[in-house]
């Protein structure tokens, strides 16, 4: 493929990173941002000639595979000389030491790179790709990257979800961007400005929720650098069919898990005070046993039901052999599935399966959405998704969907929910399919379920 094969979006999304220094691209997943960037990485190098070391931050799964496939795809991209800086400290800084124009990191090494070079960092241009995982202004690799602002000329951020728990996670991304010029050079006054405290136990403040017009206010401050795209206004895609699977346990079992349930309310009862943090430690044990198993103390599975392997089983049996994508939750997953389905010789995603599962060579692929989640190109070897469980994770489930529905996709996609019924599945369900805020929905979830508890 070459330059004419872009679409006209794309030469816009081009267009932004060539005329802002400073480019926010909150673009939807599909739409081709990677080889835009590109595109405007070797305009900016080798046609105006304003820059000349280009650093690219990303997850570590992109960045060992997607941008180099991207790259050597398109005819006026291949020129171009990339060196990825993973592996031992030795293999990285030989990969520094390499002749490239493009330098390719994942983001658990950017506080690493930092101290390497101090002050000498020698990149002029930096492109964060999924700028979203760095909406934590605490994080090292956000601190890191702080210093190094100073030294670069053209700095660009690309994410399909800029904002996955709500507008205050903009801030740290905004500022790596523009170094606060659009909202603010510290986090207190983006707050003070912008929102008011929420949900809150004495002088800790658990959320904050948009003053009243504030939304519009932050968009139109960052309307100067960032554009945003959604891929339904320019994607024809193939249709997206979800499929609810109720999973029903046996009376026996349903008692066990309502007396879990119970037995974790009553625990959660003596702590006083609902707090995100204990009731993620309760819905997790929930979704465990909604899944098969749980981890005993010394992190042990015990198994207590197979309904949903069973019904697991049945649906890839019905596939007839064509490739199924699974995402699992729990290691205990993991290892019950590639069991259950050892007949279809079932594949862990990793990085000699992309290309395979691209090839239709693999039938059963499973996957965490944590790790298949962001950029990754899918859609060439199947189209069929699975959840075995899920979590409150808008982000991570639109994310992981849209490995396979996306551009490229040649058929409809069909996404499958496994929900154990009258568990904390349905909650969960239910979340993701409004497109609720999922610290939201996990909290109202487990105060119902506490009210229910009591009330029995």
């Amino acid at each position: 493929m070459n330059e004419s094969n872009l679409h006209t979006y794309q030469l816009n999304i081009i267009d932004h990173i060539l005329t802002h220094p400073s480019s926010g691209i909150f673009v939807e997943m599909g739409l081709g941002k990677t080889i835009a960037t590109l595109t405007a990485v070797s305009r900016l190098m080798y046609d105006s000639f304003e820059i000349r070391k280009v650093l690219v931050i990303a997850p570590k799964f992109v960045a060992e595979n997607v941008w180099s496939t991207e790259t050597d795809k398109w005819d006026h991209t291949r020129f171009l000389r990339l060196s990825l800086v993973t592996g031992t400290e030795k293999q990285r800084i030989n990969a520094l030491n390499a002749a490239a124009d493009i330098y390719i990191i994942n983001r658990e090494n950017v506080a690493w790179l930092v101290g390497h070079y101090r002050s000498l960092f020698p990149f002029d241009m930096i492109v964060i790709d999924e700028l979203s995982s760095f909406k934590s202004p605490k994080a090292q690799r956000f601190k890191a990257l702080r210093h190094v602002l100073p030294h670069i000329k053209r700095i660009v951020g690309l994410t399909g979800t800029p904002a996955p728990n709500g507008l205050i996670d903009l801030w740290s991304q905004l500022y790596l961007l523009d170094q606060g010029k659009s909202l603010g050079n510290r986090l207190t006054l983006f707050r003070d400005k912008y929102f008011t405290p929420g949900r809150r136990n004495g002088p800790i403040i658990f959320e904050y929720k948009l003053k009243p017009g504030a939304d519009q206010q932050i968009h139109q401050a960052i309307s100067g650098i960032c554009i945003s795209m959604k891929s339904a206004d320019y994607l024809e895609l193939p249709g997206r069919i979800d499929h609810y699977l109720k999973v029903k346990l046996d009376k026996d079992t349903m008692k066990k898990y309502t007396d879990f349930e119970a037995t974790l309310m009553l625990e959660l009862l003596q702590g006083h005070e609902i707090t995100a943090v204990n009731a993620a430690v309760l819905s997790g044990k929930l979704r465990q046993f909604a899944n098969g198993a749980v981890y005993d103390e010394n992190h042990n599975y015990i198994e207590l039901h197979t309904a949903k392997l069973e019904a697991l089983k049945e649906l890839v049996e019905q596939a007839n052999g064509n490739p199924i994508l699974i995402f699992y939750e729990f290691r205990h997953d993991l290892s019950r599935i590639l069991e259950t389905l050892k007949p279809w010789n079932p594949e862990i995603f990793g990085n000699d399966t992309m290309k395979r599962w691209n090839n239709k060579e693999i039938t059963v692929l499973l996957a965490h959405p944590a790790s298949a989640g962001h950029g990754l190109n899918l859609q060439y070897g199947g189209n069929t998704v699975i959840w075995f469980g899920s979590n409150w994770s808008l982000e991570l489930y639109q994310q992981a969907n849209a490995r396979l529905h996306r551009q490229g996709q040649s058929r409809p996609v069909n996404v499958y929910h496994l929900i154990t019924e009258n568990t904390i599945d349905e909650d969960i369900i239910k979340s993701l399919a409004s497109k609720s805020s999922g610290q939201d929905s996990l909290m109202n979830s487990i105060k119902a379920r506490l009210a229910k508890s009591i009330s029995c």
